[in-house]
């Protein structure tokens, strides 16, 4: 008889994760489609000169609602945007019935994706009309955001969830390989600075063994094209790829601590697609293995963590910077003098995001701003080393999150980006310590 079993499940092409019914857990996926229906100004580079002239690919806000045996419920909102900043988050989680540490909002950071209300902010002087198409659509992604997961929790019904760890090799430490220099790089197997090559997955599946949805991860930034065309870049091309090659799936991408890797060679849409379809077969060949079941509960903390500035700018000193003739500064300064004007100072430090989930044995620690490298390859030795997952760009994003070591060294990671994001200075040192404790304070 079991002889027969097992040529009835080879024959039937059955995983052997199919064969275990659901331990109690529910889940539920939906979209909204979030493609600006008119032209509008995009984000991600500041060179920009105009705004988007066509569409290579739909934008998504995608929702993927899970609950535990016991009845407690989370939610993953993931979405094509560079970012989002910390108000508009706030308003898309209060127009959902979930408590704050329950809702988990990821943005891809593609840089071919529309201006989000007050994110990178000091990157234009845009006129008053374009203002307006930028705050319009901060309304209508509130509401999209809303939409989607009203939907997800909806749908929801008896799921398994299993996960794992795939991989993909196209992700290039930014700061210590110059761009030109990096397919001979490649070529002489010589690239340099750390990495992370992790390819995390969820696997959610029905009651009967057919595909729900597939959570996935990368730590790379979304910087292959840089032309004028809405598209989801590198990460936007891999879920068309896993929902083509498993239809009735909806794939949500969250980004890793990728904030100082690039994809690379880049600037074709031929490369975008290249990186986005050996993701895919990352997140494929993992499905392919028994993967680790979600055995045991969920929990959610959330926590904001003040991060002091290095540095606080006098009423003077934001005076000088009002007739600066580069836009960032002059803008940044406008912001600030605001903040002086509301309440007699700059504010000394920022409530910094810190998300942490368990679903069993797994943990993932959703952390904001644009994080380097250093933190994923940090908390997952720390913490536990395989069942530890790090996201990014999650809940707000504020700023570079350096590691101490990037920190020192300076640059744009370092601190030179903080002008983009309207902050008065580079953050003071103690920042990793900070927030990795905080990551396992939270983790108890």
């Amino acid at each position: 008889m079991r002889r027969f079993l097992l040529v009835l499940v080879l024959f039937s092409g059955c995983s052997i994760d199919t064969l275990n019914p659901p331990a109690g857990w529910k889940a539920g996926a939906a979209r909204v489609k979030i493609t600006p229906s008119d032209p509008m100004w995009m984000s991600g580079y500041g060179g920009r000169t105009h705004a988007a002239d066509g569409t290579l690919h739909d934008l998504w806000v995608k929702a993927l609602a899970i609950e535990d045996p016991d009845g407690r419920r989370a939610l993953v909102l993931t979405a094509d945007l560079v970012g989002i900043d910390r108000d508009l988050a706030d308003r898309v989680c209060r127009r959902i019935a979930l408590p704050r540490e329950s809702i988990l909002i990821a943005c891809s950071h593609t840089h071919t994706g529309p201006m989000v209300s007050l994110n990178l902010e000091c990157m234009f002087d845009l006129p008053p009309a374009e203002r307006k198409k930028i705050s319009d659509y901060a309304a209508f992604l509130e509401t999209a955001f809303a939409g989607a997961a009203s939907k997800a929790m909806a749908s929801m019904a008896l799921a398994d969830l299993t996960w794992g760890n795939g991989t993909a090799r196209f992700a290039v430490n930014r700061r210590n390989n110059p761009e030109k220099e990096v397919p001979a790089l490649i070529e002489k197997g010589e690239l340099k600075g750390p990495v992370d090559y992790d390819v995390p997955v969820l696997k959610v599946s029905r009651a009967d063994g057919s595909l729900l949805a597939l959570l996935f991860g990368y730590a790379c930034h979304n910087t292959v094209l840089d032309f004028y065309q809405w598209s989801g870049d590198y990460a936007g091309f891999a879920q068309i790829e896993l929902e083509k090659a498993h239809p009735g799936t909806t794939a949500l991408f969250f980004m890793g601590c990728g904030a100082d890797q690039n994809p690379l060679p880049r600037r074709k849409v031929e490369l975008a697609e290249e990186y986005g379809k050996r993701l895919a077969a990352g997140v494929d060949r993992l499905l392919d293995t028994r993967m680790e079941p979600v055995a045991g509960k969920l929990a959610t903390r959330y926590s904001l963590l003040d991060l002091p500035f290095a540095k606080i700018p006098t009423k003077d000193d934001l005076e000088k910077c009002l007739e600066d003739k580069k836009i960032p500064e002059r803008r940044r300064a406008e912001l600030l003098m605001a903040q002086f004007k509301g309440s007699g100072s700059v504010r000394p430090a920022y409530p910094y995001p810190v998300q942490v989930w368990r679903l069993g044995d797994l943990t993932l620690a959703a952390l904001g701003g644009e994080v380097v490298v250093d933190y994923s390859l940090r908390l997952k030795k720390e913490l536990a080393d395989g069942r530890t997952w790090v996201a990014g760009y999650c809940n707000d994003v504020m700023a570079y999150i350096p590691s101490e070591r990037v920190l020192k060294e300076g640059g744009y990671e370092g601190g030179g980006a903080m002008v983009y994001y309207g902050q008065p200075s580079p953050w003071a040192p103690g920042l990793e310590d900070a927030i990795v404790n905080r990551v396992k304070e939270l983790a108890k």
